[in-house]
């Protein structure tokens, strides 16, 4: 006993414990009943009945509705996201005025409390918000943000703004990381700035970008939290999410459906995650 406690996997397995009986009582185990009652009838003295619940869920039109504004604010944001995160990092990392300031600007809405900058947004896309002052001000129209399908350009706006900073980071570090002489003696063979970018950057921030792209994918499908503070409890069918479904279900007890569409929602995301593990394993292998 003595020995065993010496030895440095069981100090691991000290400091790994408590947080490992947290994350089975308040994650795992309530995940695993979840899948279990999609398969049931009801929650107290339910019957197995199936695929049952997810055949109703498939064929209601909210949720197709609420899957497909997820999916497509997923596919919209995330390139975006990956663009402008890896552009600003680019210039961050080059010797730009107030590139500290800079820095610590993108970063800030990190650790600003997502309530208080919904409030920003809100006095900024209401109807006698700002941004309509400023366009009434060139004798533009004014636009209801929240009560049209411009709700969706400007959740995706919000998303970009509160989790570029992140990324930025993530795109410095790894820039910082490719030593300044494959440039040098890119430049002395003649290589332009766009092959520099292509067979140098890219290459050497591949690592990076798949990581920055899945935990982009993963961050979008909990854009809810800022859609519910921006919208309410109905939002316009453009913003209309998988959050928004569940928590309807939530509160008229539709645990089902609740939980069978908890379950696709974890299903899609790992497989859009084992997929882009996968093309990251083949990737590696090319470039080896």
């Amino acid at each position: 006993m003595k020995n065993w406690l010496r030895k440095d996997i069981s100090v691991a397995v000290m400091f790994l414990v408590p947080s490992g009986v947290g994350f089975a009582m308040f994650y795992l185990i309530p995940f695993i009943m979840g899948v279990i009652y999609s398969f049931m009838d009801n929650t107290i003295d339910g019957h197995f009945v199936g695929l049952d619940n997810y055949r109703e869920l498939l064929a209601s039109n909210s949720f197709r509705k609420a899957a497909y504004n997820t999916f497509y604010f997923t596919a919209v944001s995330v390139p975006l996201m990956l663009l402008l995160s890896l552009g600003l990092a680019i210039l961050l990392n080059k010797s730009t005025y107030l590139r500290k300031w800079l820095r610590t600007a993108y970063v800030l809405p990190l650790v600003v409390p997502v309530a208080s900058i919904i409030l920003i947004w809100q006095m900024l896309f209401d109807w006698n918000g700002s941004l309509n002052a400023w366009l009434g001000s060139f004798g533009y129209a004014r636009v209801d943000w929240m009560k049209t399908d411009a709700a969706r350009i400007v959740v995706i706006v919000v998303y970009l703004w509160k989790n570029m900073g992140y990324n930025v980071i993530l795109f410095l570090a790894g820039l910082q990381q490719i030593p300044k002489d494959y440039y040098e003696t890119a430049q002395i063979e003649g290589a332009g700035r766009l092959r520099q970018f292509g067979n140098i950057t890219l290459v050497y921030l591949t690592s990076t970008m798949f990581f920055v792209v899945i935990m982009s994918i993963i961050n979008s499908f909990k854009v809810f939290r800022e859609t519910y503070l921006i919208a309410g409890d109905y939002p316009h069918d453009s913003i209309y999410m998988m959050q928004h479904y569940m928590n309807n279900m939530f509160m008229s007890m539709d645990i089902q459906k609740l939980t069978a569409a908890a379950t696709l929602m974890f299903g899609c995301i790992l497989l859009i995650v084992l997929g882009m593990f996968a093309l990251e394993r083949r990737h590696r292998q090319f470039m080896e």
